[in-house]
């Protein structure tokens, strides 16, 4: 493992899963770090799944991630799906620790739900609302997933169980997540797994289905940090709770919009994100 070169400690590894809001809270969490303790922070990044980040942080390959509790108590601890959040989150940050020395740091603020997105014209002249409402559309849906969402039990799975009656033309198509909106808008499908933060969503003429039966459990976004890091970097504990409650779900909204809308890079919009809390 790398070293800072100073006082021979381990550089703090950071790390994300592969999709936008990912990227942009594992560099503010980066940056944040650099700012708060300046000392050298290695950015591993892009580290795919759930599953994949995980193992990361038990090989000690990172250091802290950011994280989503429905996430972790469904795909990681394994449970069963419940709406409950405070006990989603208790049950999380206590089997964590117990079970893999890895704190839970309280939420940053916003919780990032699985979302089933529709175009607005569809959702207009079928008048569909929820997804209750779509159980009752006589032709098929088309859907298109992300492939983390076809293979745990909080994804497609726990959606077929909540709403029976939902119709596909076929099985659902699978593609990367930054193709879900492109696939919506052109045609080729008439339905996405989303997520409710998407920047995009505040930029194209589409409708978030609403859960109305409950399908997903509550997603709080926060931090995951070994323990053994935060004992060999002091301050870092702190630095992190700084993050904490100051991220809601318009703000990570905004912030996911400007790379994936306007094209900002990652680094810039994280850096003006930090600028803003001083």
């Amino acid at each position: 493992m790398p070293t800072s070169g100073c006082a021979h400690a381990r550089a703090i590894v950071v790390g994300s899963k592969n999709f936008t809001e990912q990227l942009v809270l594992g560099e503010i969490i980066a940056q944040q770090i650099e700012n708060r303790l300046h000392q050298k922070v290695i950015r591993r990044f892009n580290l795919g799944g759930s599953l994949l980040a995980h193992q990361a942080l038990l090989a000690r390959e990172v250091d802290v991630y950011p994280e989503y509790t429905g996430t972790a108590f469904a795909a990681i601890l394994k449970h069963p799906p419940i709406p409950d959040a405070a006990i989603v989150l208790e049950r999380v940050r206590t089997e964590y620790a117990a079970n893999y020395a890895l704190k839970w740091c309280d939420p940053l603020g916003f919780d990032d739900s699985f979302a089933m997105v529709v175009r607005g014209s569809d959702a207009r002249n079928g008048h569909y609302v929820t997804l209750s409402d779509a159980e009752r559309r006589r032709d098929p849906w088309t859907l298109a997933v992300g492939y983390e969402f076809l293979t745990r039990a909080d994804g497609y799975e726990a959606l077929m169980a909540t709403y029976p009656q939902l119709h596909w033309t076929s099985f659902p198509k699978t593609m990367d997540l930054g193709l879900l909106y492109r696939a919506l808008e052109q045609g080729q499908v008439n339905m996405v797994a989303a997520n409710t933060t998407d920047g995009m969503l505040s930029a194209l003429d589409v409708k978030v289905l609403e859960d109305d039966r409950k399908a997903f459990p509550p997603y709080q976004a926060s931090i995951v940090v070994r323990f053994a890091a935060l004992q060999e970097h002091p301050g870092l504990e702190a630095a992190l709770a700084e993050l904490s409650g100051k991220i809601d779900g318009k703000e990570i909204q905004k912030l996911n919009y400007e790379v994936d809308g306007d094209h900002r890079p990652v680094h810039d919009v994280a850096a003006e994100f930090l600028r803003s809390l001083r």
